[in-house]
C-alpha cells in the first residue's frame, strides 16, 4: 500500500490524446492523487512502469500495438501492478478483470448518457481501493506460510487489528478434507467464519463437530439468528439456504425454508457469497475450494466487486477443479493458491 504520507501515484494509459488529457486534468484536482506519467500504448506504459513504479495504472483496453487484455495478462505475470481498466465495452472490462485487473469503469459516451464527472468519481473510488490492494505488497513469504500452517493451539500466529468481519468458505467434492485443512491451520482471534459444504442434512452436524475438535476456536452447525462472531465458525446445515445479514449489532445468519435449491444446491455457495457481498462488502474474505460444477463462482465475483479479498484453490491441490476453476475464469479469484497456503493467505489479508 502506498505510504500514507504521500499521494497515490498514477500512470494513465490511453491512445486518445484528448481523453488522456481530460482524465489527467480531472484526476490531478484530487489531492490524494499524483499523476506521475502518461502513456499512449502498452509498450510506452511498460517503460513508464519500469521508470516511475506507479501505485496504480488506469488503462484503456482498445489500444494500438497490443490489445489491452493481452497487455494486462503479460504484465501481471511479471509485474502485478494494481490496474483499473476503462472501456466503453462491458465485455472487454470483464475480460480484463479475468486477466488480472482489479476492476473496471465504463467510459463516458459521446451521446452524453454517461456524465464525465460521475465517471471520474467512480474511477477515483476504485483507484483508492486498488491502492490498498496491491498484489506486489500482499505476498506471503515462505516463512509466514509455514508459520500459519503450523499454528499451535495457543494461536501463536499474530492477528493484527483488522476491519474484516466475515470469512466465507465454500466447497463441494473433496471439500470436507479441504475445509478441515484450512480452518484447523487458522489461529484464534479471527473474524467470524461461515462455511457452506455441499452435504446431506444428516451429516452437516457431524462435520461441524469434526471441525470443532480440530480447531482452536468453536465450530458448530448454524441456527437462524446466530451471530457471525469473532473467534468462531458456523457451518450451514444441509437442506437450508444459508445467508449472512447485517443488523444494528453486526452480522448474523438466516436459514431459509427447507429444500429450496439454487443452482441445484441447498445450501448453495453462491447464496452465501452473494449475501456476504451485500452485508460485509470490503470487510470480508471469500474462499472457494475444490468441488464439481460452478456453484460459488458468481457469488465470489460479487464479493470481489464489492471490495472483498478472494482466494481460490489451485488445480493441482483440488480433488475436482470445477468450482475454483470457474471462479478463476470469471475473474472472481484474486489469489489462486495450493491448499496448504490458503490459511496463511487468509491471515495475511486481515
Amino acid at each position: 500500500m502506498p505510504d500514507a504520507r504521500r499521494r497515490i501515484q498514477l500512470l494513465l494509459v490511453d491512445d486518445s490524446p484528448l481523453f488522456l488529457e481530460a482524465l489527467n486534468r480531472a484526476l490531478s484536482k484530487d489531492r490524494d492523487f499524483e499523476i506521475v506519467a502518461l502513456a499512449a500504448d502498452p509498450y510506452e506504459a511498460r517503460d513508464k512502469i519500469m521508470l516511475f513504479d506507479p501505485d496504480v495504472m488506469i488503462s484503456d483496453i482498445n489500444m494500438p500495438k497490443m490489445n489491452g487484455v493481452d497487455f494486462i495478462r503479460r504484465l501481471m505475470a511479471q509485474y502485478p501492478i494494481p490496474i483499473i481498466v476503462i472501456s466503453s465495452n462491458a465485455e472487454f472490462i470483464d475480460e480484463a478483470i479475468r486477466a488480472g485487473a482489479i476492476d473496471g469503469v465504463q467510459k463516458p459516451d459521446y451521446e452524453g448518457k454517461r456524465d464525465f464527472t460521475a465517471f471520474v468519481r467512480e474511477v477515483s473510488e476504485k483507484v483508492r481501493f486498488a491502492s490498498k490492494n496491491d498484489p506486489r505488497r500482499c505476498e506471503v513469504s515462505p516463512g509466514e506460510a509455514d508459520a500459519a500452517a503450523n499454528a499451535g493451539p495457543d494461536g501463536s500466529v499474530p492477528i493484527h487489528k483488522t476491519n474484516k468481519t466475515v470469512i466465507a468458505i465454500g466447497a463441494s467434492t473433496g471439500g470436507t478434507d479441504a475445509i478441515a485443512e484450512v480452518v484447523s491451520a487458522l489461529p484464534s482471534g479471527l473474524p467470524g467464519i461461515v462455511i457452506v459444504q455441499h452435504m446431506p442434512a444428516d451429516f452437516t452436524g457431524m462435520f461441524a463437530e469434526r471441525l470443532n475438535a480440530a480447531c482452536v476456536f468453536p465450530v458448530r452447525e448454524a441456527k437462524t439468528g446466530d451471530r457471525v462472531a469473532p473467534n468462531s465458525a458456523l457451518v450451514a446445515p444441509g437442506n437450508f439456504q444459508f445467508k449472512v445479514v447485517k443488523g444494528p449489532d453486526g452480522c448474523s445468519v438466516t436459514l431459509s425454508s427447507e429444500g429450496e435449491k439454487v443452482g441445484g444446491h441447498c445450501p448453495s455457495v453462491d447464496v452465501l457469497f452473494s449475501s456476504v457481498a451485500a452485508s460485509a462488502g470490503p470487510n470480508a474474505i471469500g474462499v472457494i475450494l475444490t468441488g464439481m460444477g460452478h456453484d460459488g463462482a458468481a457469488g465470489l465475483l460479487e464479493m470481489r466487486r464489492a471490495g472483498a479479498r478472494t482466494i481460490g484453490q489451485d488445480e493441482k491441490s483440488s480433488v475436482v477443479y470445477g468450482m475454483p476453476k470457474t471462479a478463476y475464469e470469471k475473474g472472481a479469484v484474486q489469489y489462486q493458491l495450493p491448499l496448504r497456503q490458503i490459511a496463511a493467505r487468509i491471515v495475511a489479508l486481515l
